[in-house]
């Protein structure tokens, strides 16, 4: 059984794919999408669903809102992030005003992290 895949949260997956926010929608389909490596969207990882995924590298991408940033949400991500790290994923985290001021910069920091080469190989941001 793979102890990585709930299907409680498949339906919840779902919705959240086709109710994307607009800083997901910017880093998919201006980046993410055409990469050529598979990353998923809004993937179901044990309890929890992560914005992006790169089974490959074992790597999930997390855009944060401002929700983030409370007591509440630091404590609820550093539990997800150390279930993740328990299994063997790197989770990179990004702030949705990072994403906005800095695009070109947050598809760098993913593509070295992922491939292990610089973008500029790739010749890629849009």
């Amino acid at each position: 059984m793979n102890k990585t895949n709930n299907h409680k949260l498949t339906g919840i997956s779902k919705t959240l794919r086709k109710n994307m926010t607009k800083e997901e929608k910017h880093l998919w389909y201006d980046f993410l999408k055409d990469l050529p490596i598979t990353i998923n969207r809004q993937k179901t990882i044990g309890g929890y669903v992560v914005d992006f995924y790169c089974a490959s590298s074992k790597t999930a991408i997390e855009l944060d809102g401002s929700q983030h940033y409370t007591e509440k949400g630091i404590k609820s991500d550093t539990e997800r992030d150390a279930y993740f790290q328990s299994l063997g994923i790197t989770v990179l985290r990004y702030s949705n005003l990072e994403l906005k001021r800095n695009f070109s910069g947050v598809c760098e920091d993913i593509y070295i992290k992922i491939t292990g080469s610089p973008l500029s190989k790739l010749n890629y941001v849009k």
